[in-house]
């Protein structure tokens, strides 16, 4: 599933070799899946993309908002898979949910191997989609200061249930992250997942809170994680510290045995020592 460094990877990968091209035509793949959200039926999708060119992609948490100029967005958010840019001459993927194809015959997929939506908007509509409207800031975003980070924490301390795997990656608390970044924050803060937010000292809201940015930074930096792929479909450099490759190895920090746990309805990776 991509997270916040993938689709910045992405953005910055599709400003690179899409941006500017003219769109000849789009579908919307040939492998029906349940879970993939369209707003759009397949014809209604070629005739409105068509003519367009692709402007500058951006990113808010787990969505791309990629500009097709003039007059609409196309939105590809939550999604888990591939999006890859295919050069002229290239042959299509035997699967694919969506395609966009270029007049110099380079042509764009994105393939989901569990959910995602692939919607096109009218510019500015995207906005107000479910999960993009009043988006909490972003690890990413100038408003996410630490300052912020405490107060947020803040409001979420009445709810005694709330631990710090919850903060990290449920309900859109802080858009961007999710499981698999998550076992990595919260390894280099030294925090058990179960933690409750509201025992939080100080100096672990401060380490928690730099933990968040300096691995959100670090991933973004090495072209993402090596489990995920980039638009030319080349696998990132971040390998996770904390994933079923680390369990029964020893912990970098102490030399014990890393251990998996079932919480939050997901797998967790944690040194018992160093996270207690």
């Amino acid at each position: 599933m991509f997270e916040i460094p993938e689709c910045v990877v992405l953005a910055k990968q599709i400003n690179e070799s899409l941006q500017g091209k003219t769109i000849t035509g789009g579908d919307l793949g040939n492998s029906p899946h349940k879970f993939v959200w369209y707003n759009r039926n397949p014809d209604e999708f070629d005739k409105l993309i068509r003519g367009k060119s692709v402007g500058r992609a951006r990113v808010k948490g787990r969505w791309l908002l990629i500009p097709l100029e003039p007059g609409y967005t196309l939105v590809l958010g939550e999604c888990g898979g591939k999006i890859i840019y295919h050069p002229a001459g290239s042959k299509f993927p035997k699967k694919y949910h969506l395609s966009i194809t270029f007049a110099d015959d380079s042509f764009l997929t994105a393939t989901t191997q569990m959910w995602g939506a692939m919607e096109l908007y009218e510019e500015g509509e995207e906005l107000n989609r479910e999960y993009i409207k009043d988006m909490n800031p972003t690890p990413l975003d100038e408003a996410f200061s630490f300052d912020y980070f405490t107060d947020l924490i803040d409001t979420l301390v009445t709810d005694k249930k709330r631990s710090v795997k919850s903060l990290l990656t449920q309900d859109q608390i802080i858009p961007g992250l999710g499981n698999a970044i998550a076992q990595d924050i919260m390894f280099l803060a030294r925090l058990h997942p179960r933690h409750p937010i509201t025992d939080l000292s100080s100096d672990q809201r401060k380490n928690l809170f730099n933990s968040i940015i300096s691995t959100v930074d670090e991933i973004i930096g090495r072209g993402g994680r090596y489990d995920e792929f980039d638009l030319y479909n080349q696998k990132g450099g971040y390998i996770r510290l904390m994933d079923k490759n680390a369990v029964k190895r020893p912990c970098l920090g102490c030399g014990g045995a890393v251990q998996k746990i079932q919480y939050l309805g997901g797998s967790c990776y944690l040194c018992p020592n160093c996270q207690k």
